[in-house]
């Protein structure tokens, strides 16, 4: 392994670790609302604040729709919109767009799953003493389900390292574009190799965080 190859794995690891980190931020964004409706417009018996079964039944199946939606296929589409978003369609930029509007609907249905393993009990006390339904969200829903949400995250998390070595695909920039840049159309296998650690480490990194912070989490509890 030669310096340049060092040089470049560096420099495709702080690509990946920023696609990660916005496409992260942004899914939450994007995700954590919807995530919430699904779970109060929901059935009374599932812990539902507001039941609707009409607008549950709509969203959760525009949700479905998008989780399906094969990633590879969901990079070209979104070209115009990333081209639209960021003044461009390939690089690490672009590949934040499609990378977080992915994972958004999968972050939609962790949150969901949270939520719903809330004791109702809970619930109950807290709309006996005349909480609010917003309330009831941040100062119940969200704060109760924490170690289960912090667990999602570590899962979207990994997830989006995996979708952005995909987006390398087509010029997403990070450790996926180095591997087939250099390793596949190049025919340098060391290159391969050396992405496929880098993520395999990152991985492991961020599941070991991820489940002692979980941990810490309910020892507080």
């Amino acid at each position: 392994m030669d310096s340049q190859m060092l040089s470049q794995l560096f420099e495709a690891t702080g690509e990946t670790l920023v696609m990660v980190f916005f496409s992260t931020l942004f899914s939450l964004v994007l995700g954590l609302p919807i995530g919430v409706l699904l779970h109060i417009t929901g059935k009374e018996e599932d812990g539902g604040i507001i039941p609707s079964a009409v607008f549950n039944s709509v969203l959760s199946r525009i949700v479905n729709v998008l989780r399906s939606f094969p990633f590879i296929i969901l990079l070209i589409v979104l070209i115009p919109l990333s081209r639209l978003i960021v003044g461009t369609s390939i690089g690490t930029k672009a590949a934040i767009v499609p990378l977080s509007i992915a994972a958004a609907p999968f972050v939609a249905r962790i949150i969901e799953s949270a939520l719903k393993e809330v004791d109702p009990g809970v619930i109950q006390a807290a709309k006996a003493m005349g909480s609010t339904n917003w309330q009831l969200v941040y100062k119940v829903l969200i704060p109760e389900a924490m170690p289960a949400l912090m667990s999602g995250l570590t899962l979207t998390i990994i997830n989006l390292i995996g979708y952005s070595a995909m987006a390398g695909t087509i010029g997403g920039g990070g450790l996926g574009d180095l591997a087939i840049r250099y390793g596949y159309q190049r025919f340098r296998p060391s290159y391969l190799v050396g992405a496929v650690i880098v993520i395999l480490i990152m991985v492991e990194i961020i599941q070991v965080a991820g489940d002692r912070i979980v941990k810490r989490m309910m020892a507080k509890r």
